[in-house]
């Protein structure tokens, strides 16, 4: 029975899932084959996984707030959900766009026009940024969903020519039209979305943020692409061995002073959806008017997935006048994410360690010098080793220091 007949939820989607992510090149070559058909595909497989970032979004939203003028702002419900439901039946509507387009200028490419191998290619190409939407449940991992996309857009690199028999030398422009319309319909649903998760905000606080032009830069190493897509298929294989980190190890790490800020809390928990799971540690600390939360969460086997912009050398740079929203590299070659907002004093910095640990500092009238000092404070090469799989199970924990 193929994965998108009927009745094949459950075991079956996982596994098709875990092979597209780990074996595109060979999963590809078997959905080439198998039979199928667009209420299969949309039921068992389109439907399933593209409500993973509604809904994990709409939970960070409610229960964890969205970042505000240096608050977390929680939404009313209803306008969270009207949200989460736009953003869903707008992806649903993209893949068939994407699939439509992808059938329609077929010829010109030297291929064969076939709709549900278009479609074929339209769904399978989204699972990984389908499935990184779980990152959206806490709000301090949401840019790690954006970074998965651009492994769908290797899947959909290796899938396209497979599928639709494109002509030898047509296949690089034919696969530069399906990612640009890709990206495009990307930006469609985040707009269509926004409004609607900003409605009940207030007047004043829409006006604010609309008033102000903002400068954007954005750059993607694509031509790194089959190299960087080879790196992150070994690397989510390794990740499968992983042995999930005990939370009280975590803890460990965050220390009783960081940055000269004195630490108040200390708690642990854990995270996760089928196929994505992981535990972080986190503590509070404060200094005088400043405060921030130290957070040290192990992404387990998704940390593949947030591996991407290091692999693809991935950078962007938002300013917005008062604030600016940054993904680059530090002087290890680590990928880090930074935001400030110079008018409340809010801003977050974080590091990802061996495509596994994400180590983040998020505060208030703390400047971002303190909160890179608390990061930086965290033994990084410490948490490197415990990255890698153990193969003995009774090797002990390496010492702090």
């Amino acid at each position: 029975m193929s994965i998108v007949e009927p009745g094949s939820m459950g075991a079956r989607l996982t596994a098709r899932v875990r092979a597209i992510l780990l074996e595109p090149k060979a999963t590809w070559e078997t959905i080439d084959q198998e039979p199928a058909s667009l209420k299969g595909l949309y039921l068992t497989y389109v439907m399933p996984l593209a409500a993973i970032g509604p809904v994990a979004g709409f939970i960070g939203a409610v229960v964890f707030g969205n970042p505000k003028d240096g608050v977390a702002f929680h939404p009313p419900v209803l306008n969270a959900l009207g949200a989460a439901v736009t953003a869903y039946l707008a992806t649903l509507i993209g893949v068939m766009v994407l699939a439509v387009v992808i059938n329609a200028f077929a010829p010109p490419f030297g291929a064969t026009r076939n709709q549900v191998q278009a479609v074929k290619v339209a769904a399978y190409s989204g699972t990984a940024a389908w499935v990184a939407g779980i990152f959206l449940i806490f709000p301090p991992l949401a840019p790690l969903a954006f970074l998965a996309g651009i492994y769908s857009l290797y899947l959909l690199y290796l899938g396209l020519p497979r599928l639709m028999a494109s002509a030898r030398g047509k296949t690089a422009a034919y696969v530069v039209l399906a990612v640009a319309v890709s990206i495009l319909i990307n930006l469609v649903v985040t707009a269509i979305a926004a409004p609607i998760k900003r409605v009940g905000e207030g007047a004043s606080a829409a006006g604010a943020v609309t008033a102000v032009p903002a400068s954007r830069s954005h750059s993607v190493d694509m031509s790194k692409l089959e190299a960087a897509g080879e790196q992150l298929s070994a690397a989510a294989a390794r990740a499968k061995d992983l042995e999930p980190i005990d939370p009280e190890v975590l803890k460990s790490f965050l220390p009783a002073t960081a940055a000269g800020y004195r630490r108040t809390a200390l708690r642990a928990g854990s995270l996760g959806s089928d196929g994505v799971s992981g535990v972080s540690a986190e503590a509070s600390y404060a200094k005088g008017d400043g405060t921030y939360t130290l957070t040290i969460t192990d992404l387990g086997e998704a940390g593949a997935l947030a591996g991407i912009a290091s692999a693809f050398n991935v950078e962007s740079s938002t300013e917005s006048g008062r604030r600016y929203d940054r993904i680059g590299k530090t002087p290890e070659g680590r990928m880090s994410t930074e935001s400030y907002d110079n008018a409340s004093k809010h801003g977050s910095y974080g590091v990802l360690v061996a495509e596994r640990f994400m180590v983040q500092a998020e505060g208030d009238a703390a400047p971002m010098a303190s909160l890179k000092a608390a990061v930086s404070g965290i033994d990084l090469a410490r948490l490197q080793v415990l990255a890698k799989p153990r193969p003995d199970p009774d090797r002990p924990v390496p010492p702090a220091g």
